[in-house]
């Protein structure tokens, strides 16, 4: 289980496709950049640069509907930090084959946005070690590796989520992702309100200072992707300005 804390925790992105560390423009597979072919050595980076978590996305699991990656996820969670991971996550059995492939916590979406009682009974076999994603494009959630929309909206699906007892809550700002035009604080600190559990913000962040400004909303943690692999975000400063979160 991992310790939630009180320090505002950064999750560095490594998100996988044909086993290259790529970033998508508004989570589009048509506008993907690939930044590295070591995803293992990519997080090793992270690692050296001080984070004391991981984010790993196994996009080509996301797109297909069943996890392409675990034996690189299995490798990436031998560097002796947590990894929360996610792409895929449609049965029980993807969610205990990551969590055996030495995952923290497990990411899962489009099926339990669908079946909040499948959720529900995951929260309570593996209690601590599950995350439920909420995607969304403004309002409207989108499942499936973010090509179809639910119908369904951002706030009703978090809280509905919420209420079935994961570690945390994972948003992500589709619009924004990828972009580096910024967070959506105010709608962040907004759904921070109504998660119930420990909210996590992925989408747009692009400085320290939205790392700064994220803080005051609240939530658990941010996930930051391009920003890194740009350079417009140490990673090393981000996280300090995590930890001085807690000590405020």
């Amino acid at each position: 289980m991992v310790n939630l804390g009180d320090a505002m925790r950064i999750y560095p992105a490594t998100d996988i496709s044909k086993g290259k560390v790529v970033r998508l423009y508004q989570g589009r597979a048509d506008r993907e950049t690939v930044f590295s072919d070591d995803p293992v050595e990519t997080a090793q980076r992270w690692v050296d640069a001080g984070a004391e978590y991981l984010h790993v996305v196994d996009l080509d699991g996301a797109f297909s509907g069943e996890p392409k990656n675990l034996g690189v996820v299995r490798k990436i969670a031998g560097l002796g930090v947590p990894v929360q991971m996610g792409g895929g996550m449609r049965t029980e059995e993807d969610v205990e084959a990551a969590l055996e492939a030495g995952c923290a916590r497990v990411i899962v979406g489009t099926r339990a946005i669908r079946e909040p009682e499948w959720l529900e009974m995951l929260c309570a076999k593996h209690p601590g070690e599950i995350a439920a994603s909420v995607d969304a494009r403004g309002d409207m959630v989108a499942v499936r590796g973010w090509v179809e929309e639910s119908g369904l909206g951002v706030g009703d699906v978090m809280r509905r989520l919420g209420a079935a007892g994961p570690a945390v809550l994972i948003y992500t700002d589709i619009s924004r992702d990828g972009t580096l035009e910024g967070a959506d604080v105010g709608r962040v600190g907004r759904l921070a309100k109504t998660a119930g559990v420990p909210l996590i913000a992925a989408g747009g962040i692009s400085s320290v200072e939205d790392v700064r400004a994220l803080l005051v909303t609240g939530i658990h943690g941010v996930i930051i992707g391009k920003a890194l692999y740009t350079g417009g975000i140490d990673l090393r400063e981000a996280v300090r300005e995590g930890r001085n979160a807690g000590r405020s």
